[in-house]
């Protein structure tokens, strides 16, 4: 009879610590998503704030279509990515383009001037700033998950039950990693 108790205890136990390690698994798992929606936000606000800025430049450079153009299709590109790594080349791809743009209105010293594209600018530049926090706070909770998933005894819970790791959200290229340098 004693036996049958300690086999029962310890198989309790057993169920505890994988529940309880499961339950760990799926709260970083969903934070993950949640960081995720966090960068999704602003990066989409940064999508639907580039047109207007396309088109405070064009009444100023009608000649420098071939950069709005690709902004244009980027942008386009972006309601089809699905993964944060298709998202990420995107990112990488509209920073240049943005530097690009910069680069135009240093030609026009009355668009450098005009107050719908400071303002623009202004919110752009708000908006890239919570685009890294937002980036920092989803790769430590990426770093977190992925660490879970391959640590004892966890790792073992998340063979079981199928949790795959999360990709960190980088930049792809060293040109992207350069700071954005605009002189008015």
């Amino acid at each position: 009879m004693g036996i049958l108790i300690g086999v029962i205890v310890v198989i309790l136990v057993l169920a505890v610590l994988v529940a309880l390690g499961y339950n760990s698994l799926v709260s970083s798992r969903n934070k993950v998503k949640e960081e995720w929606s966090g960068i999704d936000v602003q990066l989409q606000r940064r999508f639907d704030l580039i047109p207007n800025l396309v088109e405070t430049v064009k009444g100023y450079a009608k000649h420098e279509s071939e950069v709005l153009t690709k902004v244009t299709e980027l942008r386009t590109s972006w309601n089809e990515a699905k993964t944060v790594g298709e998202k990420g080349k995107l990112n990488s791809s509209l920073n240049n383009s943005l530097k690009s743009i910069y680069l135009v209105a240093e030609n026009y010293p009355e668009l450098k001037a005009n107050e719908n594209f400071l303002q623009l600018q202004s919110e752009l530049s708000s908006t890239e700033e919570k685009i890294a926090s937002s980036r920092l706070s989803y790769n430590n909770s990426v770093n977190e998950y992925n660490t879970k998933i391959d640590v004892i005894p966890t790792n073992i819970i998340a063979g079981i039950f199928h949790f795959e790791k999360s990709e960190l959200f980088e930049v792809e290229n060293e040109e992207a990693r350069k700071n954005v340098k605009v002189s008015f």
